[in-house]
């Protein structure tokens, strides 16, 4: 049964082997935040360029969306093995390993890639390595710490998809003051050291768990939990529209709203910044309160933003208080995710969970900025795709509340 499944294998979390050589449950969350947030930033890089690569290359709406949508996709889909492989080699390799890959195409696209629609999708499907640092942080963290303050610690972890905001305050900067090369060089250098430090410092926990079955066996077992399931589909809704939003919303601000490029790389920033921000509350809450609770504020609160801003009213203010509320919400929501995810699922196999889940995540933001770049192209409104993303929300809800709280209370009930 699930709720058997979901109880962690003992390990030591702390003591004096897990204070070795500097490391501590804390100082290893900082660095992977760290590195969570350098290598999402990498990830990003596109996505602020978008309007201007458009007009430099001539593409079409839904173009421009693909261009942006494919690390997204490569990114998410790349966690399901990489998660794996954090089970079995552990964070102090994985992170190092995604790291220095992710330079090769940063410098890619910053050097000769901007050039063509067709170079920027080979530069951005490899861009989509940097992507799957979520799924070698998720278990390493989880491991560090024990279960009642794995809600906070992943959620704080989580902040390392703020590296978005960096991307976007700094993409648009960076080129007009030096070229198309110099944001890119600049992530080249950033990575570069990130991959030393995390190489030099770096630590799994002691007595880590190494899973002993190969790998089909290991994936086989873990798509048979239920958790895996359930928190993929709360997910896609959650970092989903997370994701969707950062890609997405600084074309969506400039041709709904007429603004310029950097006034809306600057909006899709605060957004970013805010759900970055509160994905820690959404952790911490869901260890207090239950994931369950926190999960459904959450989709009533997507629902009524996503439902008021297919009507496109003024930004100032019912249009910023909308998407405010939305960047809140799906923040929270992700850290209540995962820390289901630590409540639910086998302590050997959370970096197979995380792959999947965080694959579905990704993928849950892979389709929404194509759907609205074609929607838009079609009917020169985005109010069809806001009133989706409203009724998915409501979807959501129903299944959290129904489903979801059935197994996290047959779960808990096994525990006691």
């Amino acid at each position: 049964m699930e709720g058997s499944a979901a109880m962690p294998e003992s390990r030591p979390t702390s003591g004096p082997q897990a204070h070795m050589r500097g490391a501590t449950p804390w100082i290893m969350l900082a660095l992977a935040t760290t590195g969570f947030g350098v290598n999402f930033w990498a990830w990003a890089l596109l996505s602020p360029l978008a309007p201007r690569l458009q007009e430099q290359l001539g593409l079409t709406p839904f173009q421009q969306s693909l261009m942006v949508a494919v690390p997204v996709v490569v990114g998410s889909l790349g966690r399901i093995p990489v998660g794996a492989l954090t089970d079995r080699f552990g964070g102090r390799v994985m992170f190092p390993v995604v790291s220095v890959i992710t330079i090769l195409p940063v410098l890619f696209i910053g050097l000769a890639g901007h050039s063509s629609l067709v170079a920027l999708l080979v530069g951005g499907f490899f861009l989509g390595v940097g992507g799957t640092a979520f799924a070698v942080g998720v278990p390493m963290v989880n491991n560090w710490f024990p279960p009642e303050r794995r809600g906070l610690a992943i959620g704080i972890f989580g902040v390392g998809m703020g590296g978005t905001a960096i991307s976007a305050l700094t993409t648009v900067q960076l080129v007009d003051a030096g070229g198309t090369q110099t944001p890119f060089v600049v992530m080249a250098i950033v990575l570069a050291l990130f991959t030393v430090v995390s190489a030099v410092f770096l630590r799994d926990v002691p007595g880590r768990v190494v899973p002993s079955e190969p790998f089909g066996q290991r994936m086989g077992a873990t798509l048979r939990l239920r958790v895996t399931w359930q928190a993929a589909a709360l997910y896609a809704v959650a970092f989903g529209g997370y994701v969707a939003f950062s890609v997405y919303l600084p074309a969506y601000l400039e041709s709904a709203y007429g603004r310029t490029q950097v006034d809306a790389a600057t909006k899709m920033a605060g957004f970013v910044l805010l759900a970055v921000a509160m994905r820690p509350v959404g952790g911490a809450l869901s260890d207090k309160f239950g994931a369950v609770r926190v999960l459904n504020i959450v989709m009533i609160v997507v629902a009524i933003g996503a439902a008021v801003q297919a009507f496109t009213p003024d930004l100032n203010p019912l249009g910023t208080i909308a998407f405010l509320s939305m960047a809140g919400a799906l923040g929270a929501g992700s850290g209540a995710v995962f820390a289901l995810v630590a409540l639910l699922a086998p302590a050997n196999k959370v970096g197979a969970v995380t792959g999947i889940v965080g694959a579905a995540g990704g993928l849950g933001g892979f389709v929404p900025p194509l759907l609205m770049g074609a929607l838009y192209g079609e009917f020169g409104s985005y109010a069809i795709g806001l009133a989706l993303l409203a009724g998915v929300a409501l979807a959501a809800l129903v299944f959290n509340q129904t489903s979801v709280r059935r197994a996290t209370a047959a779960s808990t009930a096994t525990a006691r």
